[in-house]
């Protein structure tokens, strides 16, 4: 089993290496693009013995206590 976690800043939370891959790629012509926000994507494999429902929630546990910062990143778990 698989943990799929996606963290990424929460909206209020200024984003200059966005800003900077934006720019970017205005500079390669893509000029139809309103906005690039950056983030973190982790996997976390998992122990085949656990349910769904204790996998996501280990998931979960590592992802607000280790890879997301509460304050000003949001984090979302999926299990496959």
């Amino acid at each position: 089993m698989k943990a799929k976690v996606y963290v990424t800043l929460k909206p209020s939370v200024l984003d200059p290496q966005g800003k900077a891959i934006h720019h970017s790629v205005e500079l390669l012509g893509f000029d139809k693009i309103n906005d690039i926000r950056q983030g973190k994507y982790f996997e976390i494999a998992l122990d085949t013995a656990l349910s769904e429902s204790e996998a996501k929630s280990a998931a979960e546990k590592i992802a607000k206590d280790v890879l997301a910062n509460p304050v000003i990143e949001d984090y979302r778990v999926e299990i496959v």
